[in-house]
């Protein structure tokens, strides 16, 4: 386990050095605490949860920033290293495949941890600074936001890493990993938003449209942060979405999980039987 020792702490280093990282990190600060400044300045005249607010217009930053970030870190993990020569290299050592991957992965996800905890933690602190008194619901669903956070950015990390494993050039990884960030975070909602209004919605039915929405991460998220308590489905329009908060939690939950998995898994296949 020392070499995924290695590997982790180098990427750390290496992820600390990178100015888009850094960039990446800033700017998701400066949005959010944008937004927890902005978005709670009128609710106290109008009686609604200030870190409910906070934590929907947090949510609907998250599903286009932190895909992007993970993205970014993740895209060239392994076609960068074959580039560079480095992974031949490293290789050449006692170091297994899977060693390699997961060191990746558990540096990059701490680089992760970090950027949220810097940006949304900010924001949070800020929130609460500004509040006399704060709900336990607030809390809870701020706190499942800023969790749930983390496991979609992990999904595109593991995305990356397919990408990476499976292109022999970082530019095509580049390209492909921008149009996998369109298609789920973007063009996935316009179609399912076409064939929802096509026809009056007669050809989804509740059951099939909820189902459509998890199968997407970015939807799954959505819905794990807008409709698992009361005030954030209230605030967000999604009451009338689900039926059962605590069961579409779940099944978002479980939807993120197999996103992170699936994906790290294939990336592991597709690296086991690439030439270095």
């Amino acid at each position: 386990m020392n070499a995924v020792f290695v590997i982790t702490a180098q990427e750390i280093l290496d992820a600390l050095r990178n100015k888009w990282v850094l960039s990446a990190t800033l700017l998701l600060a400066g949005f959010a605490l944008a937004l927890t400044y902005l978005g709670s300045a009128p609710v106290g005249t109008v009686g609604v949860a200030p870190l409910g607010v906070t934590v929907v217009s947090l949510s609907s930053l998250t599903v286009f920033l932190l895909p992007l970030l993970g993205l970014l870190l993740s895209y060239d993990a392994v076609v960068g290293e074959s580039e560079r020569g480095t992974l031949l290299l490293l290789l050449s050592y006692p170091v297994r495949r899977w060693q390699f991957l997961v060191g990746k992965f558990i540096g990059h996800l701490a680089v992760l941890v970090i950027a949220v905890a810097v940006g949304y933690g900010a924001a949070g602190v800020l929130a609460v600074m500004r509040l006399e008194e704060i709900a336990a619901q607030e809390v809870a669903a701020y706190g499942v936001m800023m969790a749930s956070s983390i496991l979609l950015g992990s999904v595109f990390i593991g995305l990356g890493y397919g990408i990476s494993s499976f292109v022999r050039e970082r530019a095509t990884a580049a390209g492909l990993a921008l149009a996998v960030w369109l298609t789920i975070v973007v063009i996935y909602d316009f179609v399912l938003l076409g064939a929802l209004t096509s026809g009056n919605g007669a050809g989804l039915s509740d059951g099939l449209f909820n189902s459509l929405l998890l199968v997407n991460p970015a939807d799954a998220y959505r819905l794990l942060n807008l409709s698992t308590f009361e005030l954030t489905a209230n605030l967000s329009g999604m009451a009338g979405v689900v039926s059962n908060g605590h069961a579409t939690a779940l099944a978002s939950l479980s939807s993120l999980l197999l996103w992170v998995a699936v994906p790290l898994f294939g990336a592991g296949l597709i690296f086991s039987r690439k030439e270095p």
